[in-house]
Protein backbone atom coordinates (compact mmCIF):
# COMPACT_ATOMS: atom_id res chain seq x y z
CA UNK A 1 0.00 0.00 0.00
CA UNK A 2 1.24 3.70 -0.67
CA UNK A 3 1.77 6.46 1.55
CA UNK A 4 -1.22 8.00 2.13
CA UNK A 5 0.09 11.25 0.39
CA UNK A 6 0.82 8.84 -2.53
CA UNK A 7 -3.06 7.94 -2.84
CA UNK A 8 -4.03 11.42 -2.26
CA UNK A 9 -1.89 12.34 -4.76
CA UNK A 10 -3.26 9.98 -7.28
CA UNK A 11 -6.29 10.63 -6.41
CA UNK A 12 -6.38 14.24 -7.88
CA UNK A 13 -4.96 13.83 -10.69
CA UNK A 14 -7.46 10.82 -11.28
CA UNK A 15 -9.67 13.32 -10.50
CA UNK A 16 -8.49 15.96 -12.23
CA UNK A 17 -9.23 19.04 -10.24
CA UNK A 18 -8.70 19.88 -6.33
CA UNK A 19 -12.02 19.61 -4.48
CA UNK A 20 -13.06 18.30 -0.88
CA UNK A 21 -15.21 15.61 -1.86
CA UNK A 22 -12.47 13.66 -3.44
CA UNK A 23 -10.33 13.24 -0.39
CA UNK A 24 -13.67 12.38 1.71
CA UNK A 25 -14.35 9.60 -0.84
CA UNK A 26 -10.76 8.96 -0.79
CA UNK A 27 -10.77 8.12 3.43
CA UNK A 28 -14.11 6.70 3.08
CA UNK A 29 -12.68 4.19 0.82
CA UNK A 30 -9.87 3.75 3.22
CA UNK A 31 -11.59 3.07 6.26
CA UNK A 32 -14.40 0.77 4.65
CA UNK A 33 -11.03 -1.97 3.70
CA UNK A 34 -9.61 -0.83 7.02
CA UNK A 35 -13.20 -2.06 8.49
CA UNK A 36 -12.67 -5.37 6.32
CA UNK A 37 -9.04 -5.98 6.63
CA UNK A 38 -8.85 -5.50 3.14
CA UNK A 39 -6.14 -5.00 0.44
CA UNK A 40 -6.76 -2.88 -2.24
CA UNK A 41 -8.65 -4.35 -5.44
CA UNK A 42 -6.35 -5.52 -8.01
CA UNK A 43 -8.75 -7.57 -9.86
CA UNK A 44 -12.64 -8.36 -8.47
CA UNK A 45 -10.95 -9.14 -5.12
CA UNK A 46 -13.68 -6.08 -3.61
CA UNK A 47 -16.85 -5.08 -5.14
CA UNK A 48 -18.92 -1.47 -4.34
CA UNK A 49 -22.46 -0.47 -4.46
CA UNK A 50 -22.41 3.15 -4.61
CA UNK A 51 -25.69 4.80 -3.65
CA UNK A 52 -24.55 8.03 -5.12
CA UNK A 53 -26.03 9.76 -8.24
CA UNK A 54 -25.25 12.49 -10.45
CA UNK A 55 -24.79 15.62 -11.54
CA UNK A 56 -23.85 16.42 -7.85
CA UNK A 57 -20.44 16.46 -5.68
CA UNK A 58 -20.64 12.70 -5.24
CA UNK A 59 -19.24 12.29 -8.52
CA UNK A 60 -16.07 13.64 -6.67
CA UNK A 61 -16.53 11.59 -3.44
CA UNK A 62 -17.14 8.34 -5.88
CA UNK A 63 -13.66 9.35 -7.64
CA UNK A 64 -11.85 9.01 -3.96
CA UNK A 65 -13.63 5.51 -3.33
CA UNK A 66 -12.60 4.23 -6.68
CA UNK A 67 -8.77 5.54 -6.17
CA UNK A 68 -9.05 3.73 -2.14
CA UNK A 69 -10.24 0.48 -3.32
CA UNK A 70 -9.22 -0.18 -6.92
CA UNK A 71 -12.81 -0.74 -7.66
CA UNK A 72 -13.80 0.47 -11.71
CA UNK A 73 -15.96 0.52 -13.86
CA UNK A 74 -13.35 -1.22 -16.45
CA UNK A 75 -12.97 -3.80 -13.73
CA UNK A 76 -16.80 -4.12 -13.46
CA UNK A 77 -16.19 -4.71 -9.61
CA UNK A 78 -18.45 -1.02 -8.90
CA UNK A 79 -21.73 -0.24 -9.69
CA UNK A 80 -24.00 2.71 -8.98
CA UNK A 81 -27.33 2.52 -7.26
CA UNK A 82 -28.45 6.11 -7.89
CA UNK A 83 -29.73 7.10 -4.79
CA UNK A 84 -28.27 9.93 -4.52
CA UNK A 85 -26.84 9.47 -1.04
CA UNK A 86 -22.94 9.94 0.17
CA UNK A 87 -22.70 6.18 0.82
CA UNK A 88 -21.85 3.13 -0.61
CA UNK A 89 -21.03 -0.49 0.68
CA UNK A 90 -17.84 -2.48 -0.05
CA UNK A 91 -18.10 -6.65 -0.51
CA UNK A 92 -14.65 -8.36 -0.07
CA UNK A 93 -15.84 -11.23 -3.22
CA UNK A 94 -13.98 -13.79 -1.13
CA UNK A 95 -15.31 -13.73 1.97
CA UNK A 96 -18.63 -12.28 1.82
CA UNK A 97 -18.06 -9.51 4.37
CA UNK A 98 -19.56 -6.33 3.42
CA UNK A 99 -19.63 -2.50 5.02
CA UNK A 100 -21.67 0.20 4.67
CA UNK A 101 -19.93 3.60 5.01
CA UNK A 102 -22.17 7.16 4.58
CA UNK A 103 -21.15 10.63 5.50
CA UNK A 104 -22.76 11.70 8.51
CA UNK A 105 -25.46 13.67 8.13
CA UNK A 106 -24.49 16.73 9.92
CA UNK A 107 -21.23 17.08 8.46
CA UNK A 108 -22.68 16.46 4.88
CA UNK A 109 -25.47 19.32 5.55
CA UNK A 110 -22.37 22.04 6.83
CA UNK A 111 -20.07 20.77 3.87
CA UNK A 112 -23.00 21.98 1.29
CA UNK A 113 -22.71 25.39 2.87
CA UNK A 114 -19.16 25.39 2.02
CA UNK A 115 -17.39 28.43 0.56
CA UNK A 116 -16.65 26.04 -2.56
CA UNK A 117 -19.78 24.62 -2.85
CA UNK A 118 -21.08 28.74 -2.86
CA UNK A 119 -18.33 28.90 -5.99
CA UNK A 120 -20.04 25.97 -7.47
CA UNK A 121 -23.66 27.11 -7.31
CA UNK A 122 -22.92 30.04 -8.58
CA UNK A 123 -21.30 27.64 -11.64
CA UNK A 124 -17.54 28.23 -11.10
CA UNK A 125 -16.15 25.14 -12.56
CA UNK A 126 -14.28 23.02 -9.69
CA UNK A 127 -11.43 23.67 -11.42
CA UNK A 128 -11.42 27.43 -11.51
CA UNK A 129 -12.15 27.82 -7.50
CA UNK A 130 -9.31 29.91 -6.05
CA UNK A 131 -6.50 27.63 -3.96
CA UNK A 132 -6.99 29.93 -1.16
CA UNK A 133 -11.02 28.81 -1.42
CA UNK A 134 -10.24 24.91 -1.63
CA UNK A 135 -7.18 23.82 -0.18
CA UNK A 136 -8.31 24.60 3.39
CA UNK A 137 -11.42 22.54 2.73
CA UNK A 138 -9.10 19.80 1.26
CA UNK A 139 -6.37 20.03 4.14
CA UNK A 140 -9.27 20.03 6.58
CA UNK A 141 -10.87 16.79 5.11
CA UNK A 142 -7.51 15.31 5.14
CA UNK A 143 -6.69 16.41 9.10
CA UNK A 144 -9.62 14.74 9.51
CA UNK A 145 -10.13 11.24 11.84
CA UNK A 146 -12.83 8.81 10.28
CA UNK A 147 -15.38 9.04 13.46
CA UNK A 148 -15.52 13.01 13.12
CA UNK A 149 -17.47 12.67 9.42
CA UNK A 150 -18.14 9.03 8.55
CA UNK A 151 -21.10 6.63 9.55
CA UNK A 152 -19.04 3.50 9.69
CA UNK A 153 -21.83 0.55 9.83
CA UNK A 154 -21.47 -3.32 11.18
CA UNK A 155 -19.26 -5.68 9.25
CA UNK A 156 -22.04 -8.39 7.87
CA UNK A 157 -21.58 -11.51 5.58
CA UNK A 158 -23.55 -11.40 2.86
CA UNK A 159 -24.28 -14.42 -0.47
CA UNK A 160 -21.93 -14.26 -3.14
CA UNK A 161 -22.78 -15.29 -7.11
CA UNK A 162 -19.60 -15.85 -8.29
CA UNK A 163 -19.29 -16.30 -12.48
CA UNK A 164 -16.74 -16.75 -14.80
CA UNK A 165 -15.66 -14.08 -17.32
CA UNK A 166 -16.25 -14.87 -20.67
CA UNK A 167 -13.50 -14.37 -23.18
CA UNK A 168 -15.26 -16.06 -26.42
CA UNK A 169 -16.12 -13.64 -29.37
CA UNK A 170 -17.67 -13.84 -32.89
CA UNK A 171 -18.48 -11.22 -35.26
CA UNK A 172 -22.06 -9.73 -35.23
CA UNK A 173 -23.61 -10.62 -38.75
CA UNK A 174 -25.05 -7.70 -39.52
CA UNK A 175 -22.64 -5.00 -38.76
CA UNK A 176 -19.66 -7.50 -38.67
CA UNK A 177 -18.25 -6.37 -35.19
CA UNK A 178 -16.56 -8.23 -32.87
CA UNK A 179 -18.80 -9.14 -29.81
CA UNK A 180 -18.36 -11.43 -26.45
CA UNK A 181 -21.37 -14.25 -27.06
CA UNK A 182 -23.03 -13.81 -23.98
CA UNK A 183 -24.01 -10.29 -25.62
CA UNK A 184 -25.15 -11.82 -28.90
CA UNK A 185 -28.66 -12.63 -29.72
CA UNK A 186 -30.80 -14.41 -31.95
CA UNK A 187 -33.27 -13.12 -34.43
CA UNK A 188 -35.80 -14.65 -35.91
CA UNK A 189 -33.74 -15.76 -39.20
CA UNK A 190 -31.27 -17.71 -36.96
CA UNK A 191 -28.76 -14.57 -37.04
CA UNK A 192 -26.41 -13.72 -34.46
CA UNK A 193 -26.36 -10.19 -33.49
CA UNK A 194 -24.90 -7.68 -31.22
CA UNK A 195 -27.30 -6.03 -28.82
CA UNK A 196 -27.60 -2.51 -30.67
CA UNK A 197 -28.36 -4.58 -34.45
CA UNK A 198 -30.65 -6.77 -32.48
CA UNK A 199 -33.41 -3.25 -31.06
CA UNK A 200 -32.82 -5.39 -27.51
CA UNK A 201 -31.55 -3.34 -24.54
CA UNK A 202 -29.99 -6.69 -22.55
Amino acid sequence: MKSFDEILDVGFKFHGHRCPAMPMGLKAGLAAMKALGAKRSQDKELHVKAETGKGHAAGCFLDGVMTATGCTYGKSNIEKLYYNKMAFTLIDMKTGRSVRVSLKPRFFENALQSPFVQQRKAGVPPQDIAPEIADPLINRIIGLNESDFLDIGEVKTIEIKKGKGVFAAKACERCGELTFVNKLRQTEDGHSVCLPCSGYES
